[in-house]
């Protein structure tokens, strides 16, 4: 994915929310100009009613202090209102917004033919962290009008004081920007690569040691991975510090700049005392509103690393030769021609698939669910049309794959079966899980189809979680079923029941089934013949 792929993703995500980041840069902008009006007047207002009050009875009596105390008031007022409703807007415009990035982002994912090439880890820090950096430069985009807002505002309070204080402010303003975009580059650039790294890596790796705890434990293993997540942590805290020092380099020159504003005021200013003393915190609250938009250039250097990893997150995907649709025929045929092997089976027809462990079956079904890539020379065609040929989704739309390694949802057992086809319903489920030799385990759970199945299927043994996957490939109404040993985990009768619902669901449903196992129970739902031996290619 390139980074123009990447604007483009942005652009259509951010579209639907424009009018609410609109309303939040106008909000923004009057909370700012409140901000700056309530700081100058309030300065000139407790000026001048010290002056009037050291002028004697008569100058107090006189001074008025109804009316700037009231517009005081207002400010503070439109301020606080303005301000939350920015962050409103402001904050639901992103989360909204980079809540179809990472829909679009998975979905690139799984266009890409080989999905294992992005692991679970890898996947969720980047889907949640890289794309948790772009919220916060969505939410600090209010801060760009802001700052005009209150440069503008404060350099017309200046502009009383006298034209060269207003001429001195907006130089210091000027040179302000100037220093965040040339020092963010050199100061934090480095630093915010290392640490989105070191971070992703810390992530990626507890996500899999995470997956891996029982055999963590069961091999005494966490002492040597405690080692290994230190070494990774102290990657990260060497790049954190870093980073935190460049921020406060760049603060300190906001810092700077206040002071020397405010110091330029009351050098060049030929005004009153109160006037001064409002164009000196006028400048100040100027300063103070150009911060978060300096904030905002230097948060982009970690920006522009999520960007970066982003973009290779889902690498290039495969290239159709014809566009997918939704209302394509049915794969009628599957043909293998390869090593001296020519075999073809037609629409609700039956294939076996033994041979050694190693010697390529599950690779096998894993090309044809579209899960691993086919490949030119794999010698594997789909309706006479070579796999490698075709849009992975035309490719996945034909199987519903039960894999020999279930993967399961950490939710409950109806989450896990309308997978298949969001919608189901529960009679619908009930019927597969009949089929699968599940339904009477699953009736006798406390809550049913509600059962919660834990942290990757973690509550069910390994036969129900190998006969659940079987039950949700099932409902996915695909013209083809892949099955990788159908009867791991499972006991001999139950092999056997399994064995006859299947047969007799496939000649009810007329759908096609390649299976791969060691079981000559399971072999022998395909009839003699349509057996092969991927190590002697029979």
């Amino acid at each position: 994915m390139s980074r123009a792929d990447m604007d483009l993703l942005l652009a259509e995500a951010i579209g639907p929310e424009r009018r609410a980041f609109r309303i939040a840069g106008l909000l923004a902008s009057a909370a700012t100009i409140a901000a700056v009006l309530l700081l100058g007047l309030s300065g000139w207002f407790i000026t001048g009613a010290a002056l009037a009050g050291l002028g004697g009875v008569l100058a107090a009596q006189g001074f008025n202090y109804l009316v700037p105390s009231a517009m005081i008031r207002l400010l503070a007022i439109v301020r606080t209102t303005a301000r939350y409703g920015e962050r409103l807007y402001g904050h639901r415009a992103a989360l909204m917004a980079l809540a179809a990035v990472r829909a679009r982002l998975f979905d690139r994912i799984l266009s890409v033919r080989d999905v294992r090439a992005v692991s679970a880890g890898d996947a969720v820090t980047r889907l949640v962290q890289d794309i948790g950096a772009l919220e916060d430069n969505l939410v600090r985009k209010p801060a760009l009008p802001a700052a005009f807002a209150g440069a503008a505002i404060g350099l017309a309070l200046a502009w009383l004081a006298s034209p060269w204080t207003s001429l001195a402010l907006l130089a210091l303003l000027a040179g302000l920007v100037l220093w965040a975009h040339l020092a963010t580059p050199r100061l934090l650039a480095s630093a915010a690569t290392d640490m989105a790294e070191a971070l992703a890596r810390l992530k990626a790796s507890m996500v899999d040691y995470a997956a891996a705890s029982p055999e963590i434990l069961a091999y005494d293993l966490a002492p040597a991975i405690g080692r290994s997540l230190a070494v990774e942590t102290a990657e990260l805290d060497s790049a954190r510090p870093r980073f935190a020092r460049g921020e406060a380099i760049i603060d300190a020159g906001l810092v700077l700049g206040g002071g020397i504003a405010m110091g330029a005021m009351l050098i060049f200013s030929h005004a009153s005392l109160p006037v001064t003393v409002l164009a000196v915190l006028a400048a100040a609250g100027a300063i103070e509103a150009l911060s978060g938009y300096v904030r905002g250039v230097s948060r982009g250097a970690l920006v522009a690393a999520a960007l970066s990893r982003l973009e290779g997150m889902a690498g290039q995907p495969s290239a159709p030769v014809r566009k997918a649709t939704a209302s394509m025929a049915p794969a009628r045929t599957i043909a293998f021609d390869r090593d001296g092997m020519n075999i073809r089976i037609m629409a609700g027809e039956r294939l076996g698939i033994s041979g050694k462990s190693g010697s390529g079956k599950t690779s096998l079904l894993e090309t044809l669910a579209g899960i691993r890539p086919a490949g030119e020379h794999c010698g594997i065609a789909l309706d006479d049309q070579l796999l490698a040929s075709l849009p992975s989704e035309d490719v996945r739309a034909a199987f519903a794959l039960s894999p020999q390694d279930a993967q399961l949802l950490s939710g409950t057992i109806r989450d896990n079966l309308r997978v298949a086809r969001p919608g189901l319903s529960d009679e619908r489920l009930w019927a597969a899980l009949e089929v699968a030799c599940l339904a009477v385990d699953i009736r006798a759970m406390p809550h049913g189809l509600d059962q919660w199945v834990g942290d990757g299927g973690a509550r069910l043994s390994g036969g129900q979680r190998k006969r659940l996957s079987i039950a949700r490939a099932l409902l996915a109404g695909r013209p083809w079923l892949l099955l990788d040993e159908p009867s791991e985990g499972l006991d001999m009768a139950t092999e056997a029941r399994l064995a006859g619902h299947l047969d007799a669901w496939l000649r009810e449903t007329g759908t096609g089934v390649v299976v791969v196992s060691h079981r000559p129970i399971f072999l022998s739902l395909v009839g003699k013949g349509r057996t092969i031996n991927l190590k002697d290619r029979r």
